[in-house]
């Protein structure tokens, strides 16, 4: 068995820390992503109660608002599948850090590759997120023209 000092191992214990607190900052933003998928699929329901009533209003309205959700609730799941990604390979890359100092390896270009993985999902991630957020407004406006017409 290879035997890794310790005055060896704690520059990479130092190193992983960076992958740690983003493991931690993604875990914050997934709980606000599924929090709003929640607040998609209750608001779909509500429309589908709607659509069944006998004396739905407006069906052709609410029709664009289920569309408008749906599309929204994909669109969340694609946002939540890339964030859960990037937090996976924040935490292979802690451990091939650790097993690159363990066995000694030079392996700088897998983990130059794991951590662009991490941030390109990242990244992807939160564009679709903001992305959401134009979704809903969108709804919104259809929503609140009902109301006030000449909405812009």
């Amino acid at each position: 068995m290879i035997v890794t000092p310790l005055n060896q191992i704690i520059p990479v214990l130092q190193v992983a820390i960076g992958p740690v607190i983003l493991i931690s900052g993604v875990g914050l933003l997934l709980l606000t992503m599924t929090n709003r998928l929640a607040r998609t699929i209750d608001r779909s329901r509500q429309l589908a109660q709607d659509l069944h009533s006998p004396i739905a209003p407006n069906r052709e309205h609410t029709l664009a608002q289920v569309s408008i959700i749906y599309r929204r609730a994909r669109l969340l799941r694609l946002t939540i599948a890339l964030a859960a990604l990037s937090v996976l390979l924040a935490a292979v890359l802690i451990v091939t850090l650790f097993l690159t100092a363990l066995f000694h390896w030079e392996e700088g270009f897998v983990i130059s590759l794991i951590f662009i993985g991490s941030m390109g999902s990242l990244v992807t991630s939160l564009v679709t997120f903001i992305y959401d957020i134009h979704l809903s407004l969108v709804a919104l406006k259809l929503e609140l023209k009902q109301v006030k017409p000449d909405l812009k």
